[in-house]
């Protein structure tokens, strides 16, 4: 599996400050960027070709800043390159389980990016932190127990302080939430539950112990609207 970056011959990088996968809180992934237009888009070309040597399936969107790309790939492996030659700065890399019930590969969608720190998860449902410029672990929060089904491939969304992400695993009867982490601590601040328990509103459309496995996965990363 290849990432290739495509920019303008004898054109310059533009310093541009990608910190979340939506590009904004509104995730509306918009680029200001003017520098490629209708008047020269054709001029673009391959620049460099780098192969981090983990196959697999690829979803994650890089994030760009200071002239540097970070992104995910498959199976716990995360990336800083540079942006101009495709030189690779680290590797970090969290070994996974061997045996884990998953519907679709360890798949990741990629990271967030809060002041020196890189923000991911992993297929096993781990959230951590690890340093932007070594790539070495800051810290390992469980989001669930991989052997109850569980796992994680949302790329975080970052708000204020906090670290948002959701969980996968419904194709395995698990039920649903979404977690705010401390982007300092790693120490869980909340959880939503996408399906509710008994007494709680909406709980009536649920017959017996359905909604303890009821599902609702939020793998796709959301927006914010303060």
């Amino acid at each position: 599996m290849l990432l290739a970056l495509l920019l303008l011959a004898a054109s310059p990088l533009a310093a541009q400050n990608w910190t979340i996968y939506g590009a904004n809180l509104g995730s509306q992934r918009f680029s200001p960027l003017k520098q490629i237009n209708t008047s020269n888009v054709s001029r673009l070309g391959v620049n460099w070709v780098f192969q981090p040597g983990v196959p697999g399936h690829y979803e994650a969107t890089p994030l760009f800043e200071d002239g540097i790309l970070y992104f995910t790939a498959p199976a716990g492996h995360a990336f800083a390159v540079d942006a101009r030659t495709g030189r690779s700065l680290w590797h970090y890399h969290r070994p996974i389980p061997e045996k884990q019930a998953l519907c679709c590969g360890p798949v990741n969608r990629g990271m967030a990016l809060a002041g020196d720190r890189l923000f991911l998860v992993t297929i096993d449902a781990h959230i951590l932190a690890i340093d932007k410029k070594t790539g070495h672990l800051i810290w390992d929060t469980v989001m669930a127990d991989f052997k109850e089904g569980y796992s994680a491939t949302v790329a975080p969304l970052l708000v204020k302080d906090k670290v948002v992400v959701g969980i996968a695993g419904a194709e395995m009867g698990t039920r649903g939430f979404i977690d705010a982490y401390s982007i300092d601590t790693g120490k869980r601040a909340w959880r939503f539950y996408t399906i509710p328990a008994p007494g709680e509103p909406g709980s009536e459309t649920w017959t017996g112990e359905a909604w303890a496995r009821g599902g609702g996965s939020s793998w796709v990363t959301g927006s914010y609207d303060p």
